[in-house]
């Protein structure tokens, strides 16, 4: 009781330094080193590293926070240093008590500590240690973080004798004696990476978002889900009723929309699970479904959604919105670019990696609608492979070369392959393609579609092309049911539309109009009678034929539905965001007229795609024949992942919501942002907040909650000004 007593006394001596200051929740330097110590130990046994290493890593990477050059910084009355101003690196300061720790354990505690922010070479504001070093020398370097040593390392030592060290007092001549051997040792890193980086990284992001809860919800991170709900047959799922305990630890399977492939490569698994697929709409739709599944089975399972509105997709309290980037789900579902900086090794490439590691990773529905799309996807297939991950792969629509390349990246003798026979390929087909010339030419189409009570699904390709046709048939059809969906809505926008896609217009026994774009080609549960399309590269289109006649019974079985194709654009810019030759060559492989036979699809598919490679990946990837080609513990900017997929995406807001964006807690944020190309903005005289995620401010004009973003309105021209002088 005593010894309670006085670390009670101990810890309050140290409660007026703060790791974070009131704007991020005001913790204490105490308590967050605690929170990081509690998950690091976590990791590191999950890592099968040694846990007191790990624990005193920890304790260490932010003492440096202590000094009061970083404590100053955490005041309301702070001002920001100007542009160029030397900095003070509090990862640096921590590193000055170094010696306090043996010999053999320092390569480690460097590894933690040095770049847990900042890459060490290579930084985009020149903050990074070896970048520092060029900048000021090591003795500038050491100058900048020796301020008021006397005064700050004191209370430091106090707060490492507060966790247990045996502590001594370090001299200025010691401390600068441990930033030369810290920079010698970072100058000889070899190319590669550091798991010990990625263990305190991904710790320290866990506590940091979770304060106070990171005790209770850590002790939930790296269980294994009980996945025996999906073991269940039925004769209409040929996939269901085939063995999945073989000894192969990688399975690919190729087999139509509706036969089960979801159940079976989940019942592959044997540990943590990471689910992929391809747009977010469907990863959400997949969040909900495994979410309902294993609820019984798995109470209070950790299972997490993560994209840029995973936010508002979780309805439990903040600290599960909190949850969803962190390590240790045990069931994670995303789409393969949220992997992709493994490729990269874009900032917290670590983490991810020593997350995964050893995992289960289910890539469902690959999309290879480009050449750099499948380059990445086999790349990645490449460095999870390199990393003990056991591959789980789902198709309807790969192409051949594709499959082989995949093939020879696992080892042929170490996949399970699963296609199904011709004679069962056969009861899936559902589908009668008839080829149109333009959009007018569907006139009689739609209204006969409509006489007979059909639900209807028109797919677009482009935004701007859903809008219009929206816009036109609610004139042509003003009492019929009608809704629009796309990628360019606000996000609590966004939620709302899927759910009445699934909920209500999917359900529905009267004739009915949904106006789309990609957004519903993969997982959304829906099953429509009558599709009118764009033409679209191959497997794109398989994916948005499988939203029509999709139930399947024993009655549907060889009944068929109409699928109408638009004739392809003649420009390239019109054949946007594809390209024009695969969507010409797409077109042409189907037969007008006739049954879309399930045989006959992969014979198509490497009709269309003939090439898998993309040069310009290997100049961008940093994983190159089983080693990474950067120096460790440095990261490349995420710019060479958005360059590489062509993503140039910012954040916008309302002018109308501004306010209230401001006001909202930090996890309800998001739902008032969308995602605009920066093109789309850029050059338009419109505001940018400097603040969160330093969103655009577009016009209210801009902005309808039923047909989404209005492109033609973005320019400051169409501000409301009554918003501008309040």
């Amino acid at each position: 009781m005593a010894g309670s007593m006085y670390r009670k006394r101990m810890k309050k001596a140290f409660d007026h330094l703060l790791a974070k200051g009131a704007s991020n929740g005001s913790t204490t330097l105490i308590d967050h080193l605690a929170h990081v110590a509690f998950m690091a130990e976590r990791f590191a046994q999950y890592l099968e590293l040694d846990p007191d290493w790990a624990r005193q890593g920890a304790i260490l990477h932010d003492i440096g926070k202590a000094s009061p050059v970083f404590q100053a910084r955490l005041r309301p009355s702070y001002q920001p240093p100007m542009e160029g101003s030397k900095p003070y690196r509090h990862e640096i300061g921590s590193l000055l008590f170094l010696h306090l720790v043996s010999v053999e354990k320092r390569p480690a505690m460097i590894d933690m500590i040095v770049a847990h922010h900042k890459s060490i070479l290579g930084d985009k504001r020149k903050r990074g240690l070896l970048d520092m070093d060029d900048s000021y020398d090591t003795q500038g370097v050491f100058d900048l973080h020796i301020v008021d040593w006397e005064d700050w390392h004191d209370q430091a030592l106090g707060i490492l004798q507060y966790f247990g060290w045996e502590t001594r007092p370090i001299s200025r001549e010691e401390a600068f004696e441990t930033l030369q051997e810290v920079v010698e040792y970072c100058e000889e890193k070899p190319l590669g990476w550091s798991l010990w980086k990625g263990l305190l990284v991904g710790a320290d992001h866990y506590a940091s978002a979770l304060g106070g809860a990171t005790f209770r919800q850590g002790k939930r991170t790296f269980q294994v889900p009980d996945l025996s709900f999906y073991v269940r047959s039925h004769p209409l799922y040929p996939l269901s009723l085939l063995p999945t305990d073989d000894a192969q630890p990688h399975t690919l399977v190729t087999a139509p929309t509706g036969a089960g492939k979801t159940d079976f490569l989940l019942r592959r698994t044997q540990g943590r699970v990471w689910y992929t697929l391809p747009f977010q709409a469907s990863i959400n739709a997949m969040f909900r479904r495994i979410k309902t599944d294993l609820a019984k089975q798995n109470p209070g399972l950790d299972i997490r959604l993560l994209h840029a509105a995973s936010r508002i997709m979780v309805k439990d309290d903040h600290e599960e919105k909190d949850l969803q980037s962190l390590i240790g789900a045990a069931i994670k579902v995303l789409t393969p670019y949220q992997l992709a900086s493994v490729v990269f090794g874009s900032k917290g490439f670590e983490t991810i990696l020593a997350d995964v590691k050893g995992c289960d990773v289910i890539l469902d529905e690959i999309h290879t609608y480009s050449e750099m799309s499948r380059a990445i996807v086999l790349k990645i297939i490449e460095v999870l492979h390199h990393f003990s991950c056991r591959l789980h792969i789902g198709t309807a629509t790969m192409p051949g070369i594709l499959y082989d390349k995949i093939l020879e990246v696992l080892g042929k003798d170490q996949v399970y392959e699963i296609k199904l026979p011709t004679d069962v390929l056969d009861t899936f087909d559902r589908h009668v393609v008839y080829k149109v010339s333009d959009w007018e030419a569907t006139n009689g189409v739609l209204k006969q579609g409509i006489q007979e009570a059909q639900k209807i699904l028109i797919v677009s390709n482009r935004v701007a092309d859903a809008q219009l046709r929206f816009q036109e048939l609610k004139d042509r059809f003003p009492t019929i049911p009608m809704m629009l969906i796309h990628s360019r809505y606000k996000r609590q926008d966004r939620k709302a539309l899927e759910l009445q896609l699934t909920e209500v217009f999917n359900r529905s026994s009267k004739a009915c109009i949904v106006v789309s774009t990609q957004v519903v080609e993969v997982s959304l549960d829906i099953s429509f009678d009558l599709m009118i399309t764009d033409a679209a590269p191959l497997d794109a289109l398989i994916q948005r034929f499988g939203r029509i006649n999709r139930k399947r019974t024993a009655e549907t079985i060889g009944h068929y539905k109409p699928i109408y194709v638009l004739a392809p654009p003649e420009e390239e810019k019109e054949a946007k965001p594809y390209e024009l030759e695969t969507i010409q060559r797409s077109y042409a492989c189907l037969e007008d007229g006739e049954v879309f036979h399930e045989r006959k699809v992969q014979e198509k598919m490497d009709s269309v795609f003939t090439s898998i490679d993309h040069p310009g990946l290997k100049q961008l990837a940093t994983f190159q024949e089983g080693q990474f080609q950067l120096k460790e513990l440095s990261h490349k900017s995420k710019a060479v992942l958005l360059d590489a997929l062509d993503i140039d995406t910012v954040s916008c807001i309302t002018e109308s919501d501004r306010e209230a964006y401001m006001r909202a807690p930090r996890d309800e944020r998001a739902g008032y942002e969308l995602s605009i190309r920066y093109w789309s903005v850029a050059h338009k005289g419109l505001e940018q907040l400097e603040w969160e995620s330093h969103p655009f401010i577009i016009p209210d004009k801009a902005y309808d909650s039923e047909l989404g973003l209005i492109i033609d309105c973005l320019d400051s021209q169409f501000y409301d000004t009554t918003n501008q002088f309040l």
